[in-house]
């Protein structure tokens, strides 16, 4: 029998907030969501504990899939669906809409651009919060730095710093602005886990850079925003990206820009090479 962590069902819900507005019916789905995603990617098991790292290590030849694998090239629990053709000259809009929405990134992203909007950020806050994770669809790997790399052509470089260090900040609380480590991260990474040279050094340089705050916002709008049953849409959204996102005339991966591919990528994933 599964033990559940009741902090880690909040945050999946969205906070203690929010689990008060649901009834009943809600709370049952909400928790057969909860430990289907739990049993397919965090791994908790039967030993009712956090793991530790090389018990997670364990885990690697128990999978068909690797970890890292973009969420829209492996499916744990069953085989692919067929994706929507995009249009000829496809926006950021199109990619939300035709793609970033077959898991749970899209909605992700959206309930953390409100959390951003509703607590009076500015409007490149809420733009770094709206496309936080959706590099994660291409590669979770790193997917701050593959989602930076994603919007550089096309946003401005503090909403790409942003993009890229959140990954890094996530790693790290801060009772300053209020940010803890995730319990989520003790199931994913094991509780003894130390972050990566690379992640490191990234967190040393932030702590002295005059973008601190960019990262950090995202971090403090992302983890507690996300709540499976809620009904959310890009269309508050659209003027912002209106006035910040560079969409080129060409379509996003047809403009030959140094992340072109990577769109393509997002655009055709059942491509064999």
């Amino acid at each position: 029998m599964i033990e559940v962590d009741k902090q880690l069902f909040l945050e999946h819900l969205g906070g203690a907030e929010e689990a008060k507005k649901l009834g009943p019916e809600a709370k049952a789905d909400a928790m057969e969501d909860f430990l289907a995603s739990a049993l397919k990617t965090i791994g908790v098991t039967e030993i009712g504990r956090y793991p530790n790292v090389a018990e997670v290590e364990k885990r690697i030849e128990t999978r068909p899939f690797r970890q890292g694998a973009g969420f829209l090239f492996v499916n744990p629990a069953g085989n692919m669906n067929r994706l929507p053709p995009m249009p000829a000259k496809p926006t950021l809009a199109d990619f939300f809409e035709l793609r970033f929405g077959t898991g749970s990134t899209r909605n992700h992203c959206l309930q953390s651009a409100a959390l951003a909007m509703k607590n009076g950020l500015r409007e490149e806050t809420i733009l770094a919060c709206l496309l936080h994770d959706t590099g994660a669809e291409l590669m979770r790997t790193d997917h701050g730095w593959w989602g930076a790399a994603l919007y550089e052509p096309y946003v401005s470089e503090k909403v790409a710093f942003a993009i890229r260090y959140h990954q890094t900040l996530r790693f790290y609380p801060d009772k300053d602005t209020g940010y803890e480590y995730p319990e989520l991260y003790r199931y994913l990474f094991g509780e003894d886990y130390v972050p990566a040279p690379h992640v490191q050094a990234a967190y040393e340089m932030l702590k002295k850079h005059k973008w601190y705050m960019e990262p950090r916002l995202v971090t403090l709008n992302d983890l507690y925003s996300f709540n499976p049953n809620a009904k959310v849409t890009l269309e508050p959204f659209l003027d912002i990206i209106g006035r910040h996102f560079k969409q080129p005339k060409e379509g996003l991966g047809n403009d030959n820009s140094a992340a072109a591919h990577m769109w393509r990528s997002i655009a055709r994933p059942d491509s064999p090479l």
